[in-house]
Formats: C-alpha cells, structure tokens, sequence
C-alpha cells in the first residue's frame, strides 16, 4: 500500500473531526443568536403608557400620536380614549362601572412600544422628558424596575455566553489544528521525498494546501448541514422559536463556520508541511 492511499483514511477521519468541532460552536453561536433575538422580544414588550388630561380634544390627542409614531424610538403607538379604556375594563373585569359612578374616571392614553435599543433607563428617561413637553400629557409610566433588573439580568448573561464563546472558540482552534496535523503525520514520508527530490517548498506546500481548502470546506458544509437539521427538528418540536428566527444572523454564521473551516485547516496543514520539511529524515520515525 503507497503513502498516498494511507493518507486518504486520515483525511476523512480529520473531515469528520473537524465536522464535528465546527457544529458544537455553531450550536452555541445558534444559542447566542436565539438569546439576542428572545431578549429584543422581553425589551419590545415593554410599554410606555402616556396617561392624558381629562377631555382633551381628540384632534389634540392624534396629533400628539402622530409626532410621537414618527419618533426613531417608536415601534408601535396606540391611542386608547376614555371610552376605549371603559369598555377593555368591563371585559376584563365584567362589570361596568360608569352605571355605577355615572362619569368616567379613565382618561385617554397613548400607549407606546418602543424598539430594543431604547429600553433603558437613561433613553427612557429622556423619552419620558420629551413627551412631557407637550401641555395635554398628564403623566408617563413604565415598570421602572423590571427594566432596570432585565437589562442587568440581560447583561449578566451577555457576559457569560461571551465567555464561554470564547472559551469554545480557542478550544475549537486547538482541535481542529490538533486533527489536522494528526492527519498530516502519515503524508511526513511523502513530504521529505519530495524535498529529497529537490521540490521547493512551495511546489511541496501547494498541493497539501489545496487540499486543506477542499477538507476545511467540505467539513464546514457538514457542520452547517449538521445545524440545519439541529434548527428544523427544534422549530418544529417548538414552533415558537420560529418567532426568533434571524436569517441574516443565521446565514452570517453557516458561512462563518464554513470560512473558519478552510482557514484553521490551511493553516494548520501548512504549518505542519512546513515542520516536515525542517525535520531530519532520522526525527521523521
């Protein structure tokens, strides 16, 4: 049996390995994804509510509405007036209460949801300023202390995942150099024969290096099939992560692995013909 028909078991098994690798931090980069997208949806449900003062004008109300949609901040405004605000009580309650009193004590509101990055302290204290400067505004509320406990629940967990991906990102490296060059060792002959033979080193590196980009590619295509399935099966076991799903996140992580993939390998396959190369024949048992 040649050198050349050895090498070939080495390289499915370092494909497989690195496989492998590349799927176990894609799992984790899928998690990640999934943790921003499920905290962006805890921070949107967040409401403002605008409370009015008693019988504003309805003219006055919308208008109020409408420079507070075309805000950066605004996500989604709603305006509810008295008479709203008295019917949603009697159907979550079952008992109408203006037969009792004979007025209505609710008043009109302006209930805002904003986007992600405005739900913090300071950007909803400066909202709250902002919306304050009209004269038909009563008061603004929002749950003042969840915000403030999820956004430091929130970057507590940031920081840990951010950890532990790194964590697994320099242990990732670390194996598939470690694969790559164990596949390498049964090529270390074929590789000095060549050098004995008066190859220079760049004819000798090339052919290994080509290779390394076809086996880091083919690996990585592996780990994203690999995640692919991972993703569908958990989908449809729990169909509400479909309401996290991020295309452009998830797309930008497949080629991601893929690229990390050939690059680890042809770093760590020239690396090691490079070591070959500089060993004695004598160092190569």
């Amino acid at each position: 049996m040649t050198t050349g028909q050895k090498s070939k078991p080495s390289y499915v098994y370092a494909i497989i390995g690195v496989s492998l690798v590349l799927f176990l931090l894609g799992t984790l980069g899928w998690l990640v994804i999934n943790g921003r997208a499920l905290t962006r949806t805890f921070k949107e449900d967040i409401e403002v509510q605008v409370v009015l003062h008693d019988n504003v004008r309805p003219e006055m109300a919308d208008k109020l509405k409408q420079v507070l949609a075309g805000q950066p901040f605004a996500r989604e405004v709603t305006l509810t007036t008295k008479e709203e605000a008295a019917k949603d009580f009697e159907k979550e309650w079952g008992e109408d209460f203006t037969q009792l009193l004979d007025f209505n004590p609710l008043y009109s509101s302006i209930n805002l949801k904003l986007y992600s990055d405005y739900v913090n302290p300071d950007s909803l204290s400066r909202i709250e300023q902002f919306v304050k400067q009209s004269n038909i505004v009563r008061e603004v509320s929002y749950p003042t202390g969840v915000v403030e406990k999820m956004n430091a629940n929130f970057r507590k967990i940031g920081i840990i995942l951010g950890a532990i991906s790194l964590l697994l990102f320099i242990v990732v490296v670390i194996l598939i150099d470690n694969t790559v060059r164990l596949a390498m060792f049964s090529n270390r002959f074929l590789i000095k024969t060549m050098q004995m033979v008066g190859a220079t080193q760049w004819f000798i590196t090339r052919p290994f290096d080509k290779r390394a980009v076809l086996n880091g590619f083919i690996s990585g295509l592996l780990a994203v099939l690999g995640l692919w399935m991972v993703i569908s099966f958990a989908e449809n076991q729990l169909p509400s992560l479909r309401a996290l799903h991020e295309p452009a996140l998830l797309t930008s992580l497949m080629l991601g692995m893929i690229i990390l993939g050939i690059i680890i390998s042809v770093l760590s396959t020239h690396r090691s013909v490079v070591k070959y190369l500089k060993l004695h024949v004598d160092d190569l048992y």
